[in-house]
């Protein structure tokens, strides 16, 4: 970026950081023996619809782009109503769940979308219920850091449960450390 960029205000965009994203398939280690909790099978990845630049606009488009059967049940793609994309995909296996949503991240990024991805999400459930609640993971994917996000009912959290996810899990996950950025995603396609 030079002086004219930023003179006239325009500041460049922020890539992806994918690579810790692996890191997760090590952390579900502490996950299940010290909170009792196990993946949910369900991982999503969250970005910004087209923008009217963008030359792959279409649902199909994307999932073609991803290489990603169109007819498969294990793969969705849909729009929130606040008009952001979610690709969910579904495994039993949680290193199967991480390496197919690097993979859509990967191409995305190849393919000049790396701009529109938001965060990649997780789901972990209790694996004896009734226990102490499910817990989504999410991935900032600009910042390259976790946070833990429990949601209880609608529009409630357990931050109690969120905050001991993060001590158990601070020396195995870059952990965002600005709290305010433990923003609440509501109404998750993601259980």
């Amino acid at each position: 970026m030079g002086i004219r960029d930023i003179l006239a205000g325009r500041t460049k965009q922020v890539q992806p950081k994918l690579d810790n994203l692996f890191a997760l398939t090590q952390a579900a280690i502490t996950l299940e023996t010290s909170l009792d909790l196990v993946t949910s099978g369900q991982a999503g990845l969250l970005f910004k619809a087209s923008s009217g630049t963008d030359s792959i606009t279409a649902d199909a488009g994307i999932l073609a782009l991803l290489n990603f059967d169109l007819k498969a049940e294990d793969v969705t793609l849909s729009t929130d109503e606040m008009g952001f994309k979610w690709l969910v995909v579904k495994d039993p296996d949680l290193a199967s769940l991480v390496t197919r949503i690097h993979g859509a991240n990967t191409a995305l990024v190849e393919n000049g979308l790396g701009t529109r991805l938001l965060c990649a999400v997780f789901g972990f459930v209790d694996k004896t219920p009734p226990g102490e609640g499910d817990v989504r993971m999410i991935y900032l994917l600009k910042q390259g850091t976790w946070y833990p996000f429990a949601p209880t009912e609608k529009e409630k959290r357990n931050n109690e449960l969120e905050l001991r996810v993060k001590a158990f899990l601070e020396t195995e996950l870059p952990m965002e450390k600005d709290l305010s950025r433990w923003m609440a995603l509501w109404d998750l396609p993601v259980n």
